[in-house]
C-alpha cells in the first residue's frame, strides 16, 4: 500500500521507491539489540512442549535455528535493510501457564544497527513455533512483538559537557592567504563544530609558515585557553607543508590515536589518505588537532573523529571517562 508521495522519486513516467539511506559515511561500532515476541498458547500446548509431545518434534530447537537464520537474512526479506556482518546471534524461551516468550539478541561491529535483525529473529522463531503447534492448538496467536532494547552508533558517544566548549579553526594555505583560492574546508569545519554545540571563536588564515602556526597555536591555549583548536593544511609531503612539525613543538601530549582513527577512516575511502602527516594532542586544557587541507578530507576526518573526539574534554577536566 502506498502511504505518502513524499515516500517515493516520481519521473516523468513512472513512480519508483527512495534509496537506500546512505550510510557510507559512518564509522563501524559495536551495536546490539534485543526483541521480544510473546506467542499465546493453551497450557495443553505447553504441556506437550515440555514433554516433547508435539507431532512435529520439539518446536524451540527448530524456532532457535529460524531465528538465526533469520536474523542473518534480514536484509533479504527487509528491502531497505542494509546487508550486515552479524557477529552473534542467540534466541532464548520462557515457557509460562499460556505463553511462550521469545528473546532474541544479535551484535554486530558495523555502520548500522541491528534492530531489525533482532525483531526478525524473534517473528521467525514465534511463527516456527506457531507452524509445528498449530496441529494441536487452534487458538494461537502472536500476541506482541517488540523492540526491548539497542545499543551503539555515534548517538551513544555524544557528551553532555559540564560546560559550553570554545574553539578556533586555523587554516594553513598560502594560496588562501593570497586570496588565489577560497577556504572551504575551514568553513566546513567551524560549521561541523556548530553543529555539536561548540562555539567558534576564531576562525583564521595563515601561510604556511612555521612560525606562525606555533605563535597561533600558543595563544589559543595560553592566552585565549580555549578548549578546542582545528587546523586544516600543511599536512602532507611538500617543502611548504610545516603543520605537524610546528604543532608538535607545541604539544605538550601527543594523541597519536585520534590522527590514526581519521586516517584509518579515510584510508577506506581514498587511498592517499595514509599519506597525511596530522598530529595531535594537548597544551594545557587545550586538545589540538591537525586536520588535511581538502574539504573532503576534512569532511572524512571529522565524521570519523565527532562526536567521540568530545570526550577528550571530560578527561581533561579530570573526570575520567
Amino acid at each position: 500500500m502506498i502511504h505518502s508521495m513524499a515516500d517515493f522519486q516520481v519521473s516523468s513516467q513512472y513512480i519508483f521507491p527512495k534509496s537506500m539511506k546512505d550510510i557510507s559515511n559512518k564509522v563501524k561500532t559495536f551495536r546490539t539489540a534485543k526483541a521480544r515476541a510473546v506467542l499465546r498458547v493453551s497450557s495443553e500446548t505447553i504441556r506437550l512442549i515440555r514433554e516433547n509431545k508435539i507431532p512435529k518434534g520439539d518446536p524451540l530447537p527448530v524456532a532457535k535455528v529460524a531465528a538465526v537464520q533469520a536474523a542473518k537474512n534480514t536484509s533479504q526479506l527487509i528491502p531497505y535493510c542494509h546487508p550486515i556482518p552479524i557477529d552473534f546471534v542467540d534466541c532464548k524461551f520462557e515457557l509460562d501457564k499460556n505463553s511462550i516468550e521469545i528473546t532474541a539478541e544479535v551484535k554486530a561491529v558495523y555502520k548500522t544497527g541491528v534492530e531489525m535483525e533482532a525483531l526478525t529473529a524473534a517473528a521467525a522463531a514465534a511463527l516456527t513455533i506457531y507452524d509445528m503447534a498449530k496441529a494441536v492448538d487452534d487458538s494461537m496467536e502472536i500476541a506482541e512483538i517488540r523492540l526491548v532494547s539497542k545499543k551503539g552508533g555515534k548517538s551513544d558517544f555524544a557528551e553532555s559537557l559540564e560546560k559550553p566548549l570554545r574553539a578556533a579553526v586555523l587554516v594553513l594555505s598560502d594560496s588562501i592567504a593570497s586570496g588565489k583560492k577560497e577556504d572551504s574546508s575551514g568553513r566546513h569545519i567551524v560549521e561541523r563544530l556548530k553543529e555539536q554545540g561548540v562555539e567558534v571563536t576564531e576562525h583564521k588564515v595563515i601561510p604556511d609558515d612555521a612560525g606562525q602556526i606555533e605563535q597561533n597555536l600558543v595563544r589559543y591555549a595560553d592566552s585565549l585557553k580555549l578548549d578546542l583548536v582545528f587546523t586544516t593544511g600543511g599536512t602532507g609531503l611538500s617543502s611548504r607543508d610545516v603543520t605537524p612539525e610546528a604543532t608538535a613543538k607545541v604539544l605538550e601530549k601527543e594523541i597519536p590515536g585520534v590522527v590514526e582513527a581519521a586516517r584509518a577512516y579515510g584510508q577506506e575511502r581514498l587511498p592517499l589518505a595514509m599519506l597525511s602527516r596530522g598530529k595531535a594532542g594537548v597544551r594545557g586544557k587545550t586538545l589540538i588537532v591537525n586536520l588535511p587541507g581538502s574539504k573532503r578530507g576534512v569532511e572524512e576526518s571529522l565524521d570519523a573523529l565527532l562526536p567521540g573526539l568530545l570526550h577528550a574534554f571530560k578527561m581533561l577536566w579530570d573526570g575520567g571517562h
